[in-house]
């Protein structure tokens, strides 16, 4: 049989990158897809298009979690600088949205330019095998019921992202098991993540002036590196988490190191806190989940906690105005509710519950470090991380981590530390 005149049918990644330029748009980074064919940059990070369920799941939910939910379920990989292919995509995806894109290319488009570039996606989806109905989201993701905020929605919030086997957070965090920001005092290649957490916990011990028999309250203790390192500094410390597995690691450490007559850990919710007045109080990345409607009364629950005189330290993310959450990804797989605003807000809230802000330290290029070295322990580690968590949901926290140091990297997220006290 002639095959003469026959035209070869194009590859998928030349299908997309050609499906691009109609609209155009450049391809940020190379593109292998399920058919192993390329298209894109070379040199940049590689991304590895599976199935056509990847572009289904974009093309329903357009966006960021739509791509989470590709990448989450294995089918988009990422070969390469995991980082460095979202900061090339987001750049693109900025540019977009800024107009600059469409000064160079679009705002000169006929009518039907337009609808050229319209029917050029319906072709190329149809020709991939996009069209389809919406593939089921990853088991990971979270699918929470009730109010948000109520004391059984927080608790089940917590718990699916805290209640993890600690052996996984042991295998990305330092041995104080500090789950925040590391204060970074050196650039020695000596100097790591466990002196960067350390000296974190000295400024906030130091900004407390916690000397021995102080009482500290430690509102939201983690995996109790705060706790522990005051209890040795003979502090008298009340831990408070919503975590079993926090609070009764915590427990453990503190037996364990013979700190137990120092420190007691609640199990409650935040609201549930009673006693003091203490001397000193900190909430160390814990007040980002407590909600935009709660944080007056939280701040008047600290308030009235705190002895006249008495310290209080907010080490807390922030964001802009416009994106106070924690974006699509955060609240679908990692915690929901979450709310994050400008620091000067949250000054004034403290402000208004009678406190007096004394000083803000901003940490921003702190936890971009920080973050990383997760990242680069969790890699190092991927094999027992999969082993203890399953290949799915060590897929989330490797987009967890390398997404959340490019936050910061780039600014769309901060955290300061924020020092206050209660009048005489």
């Amino acid at each position: 049989m002639s095959t003469r005149g026959a035209t070869r049918k194009p590859g998928a990644a030349t299908t997309i990158a050609w499906a691009a330029a109609q609209a155009g748009v450049d391809l940020p980074v190379r593109v292998r897809a399920w058919d192993e064919s390329e298209a894109g940059p070379a040199g940049a990070p590689t991304v590895v298009l599976r199935s056509p369920l990847a572009l289904r799941r974009a093309l329903w939910r357009p966006g960021e979690l739509g791509l989470a939910r590709a990448y989450v379920s294995g089918d988009l990989d990422v070969e390469g600088d995991l980082t460095d292919g979202l900061r090339r995509a987001l750049r693109a995806a900025g540019a977009a949205r800024s107009g600059r894109a469409a000064r160079g290319r679009w705002s000169g488009w006929s009518p039907g330019r337009w609808a050229d570039a319209a029917a050029a996606a319906a072709l190329a989806a149809s020709r991939l095998g996009v069209l389809g109905l919406p593939p089921s989201p990853p088991d990971s993701e979270i699918r929470h019921s009730g109010r948000p905020h109520s004391q059984a929605r927080d608790r089940a919030v917590i718990a699916g992202h805290y209640d993890l086997p600690v052996s996984f957070f042991q295998l990305i965090l330092d041995p104080s098991m500090a789950y925040s920001s590391g204060y970074w005092t050196s650039d020695d290649p000596s100097y790591g993540l466990a002196d960067a957490q350390r000296d974190k916990l000295d400024l906030i011990c130091g900004k407390l002036r916690l000397g021995p028999d102080a009482s500290l309250l430690d509102m939201g203790c983690g995996w109790g590196s705060l706790t522990v390192h005051a209890a040795s500094r003979r502090a008298q410390v009340t831990a408070v988490t919503l975590s079993a597995e926090q609070g009764g690691h915590t427990r453990e450490r503190l037996l364990g190191l013979g700190l137990a007559d120092r420190a007691r850990v609640l199990i409650q919710d935040y609201r549930e806190t009673a006693g003091g007045p203490y001397d000193a109080i900190a909430s160390v990345e814990m007040g980002e989940h407590v909600g935009a409607d709660g944080y007056p009364a939280f701040c008047a629950a600290l308030h009235g906690l705190l002895r006249p005189g008495g310290r209080l330290l907010i080490q807390q993310m922030s964001r802009g105005r416009r994106a106070p959450g924690g974006g699509a990804f955060i609240e679908s797989y990692v915690a929901a509710d979450m709310h994050m605003r400008p620091v000067g807000e949250t000054i004034g809230l403290l402000e208004d519950s009678g406190l007096e802000v004394l000083g803000v330290q901003a940490l921003r290029p702190h936890y971009v470090r920080t973050i990383r070295a997760w990242l680069y322990n969790l890699e190092r580690n991927l094999p027992a991380v999969e082993a203890i968590i399953g290949q799915e949901r060590a897929r989330l926290w490797r987009l967890y981590l390398a997404g959340g140091a490019l936050a910061f990297e780039e600014g769309r997220m901060g955290v300061d530390q924020i020092l206050a006290a209660r009048r005489e």
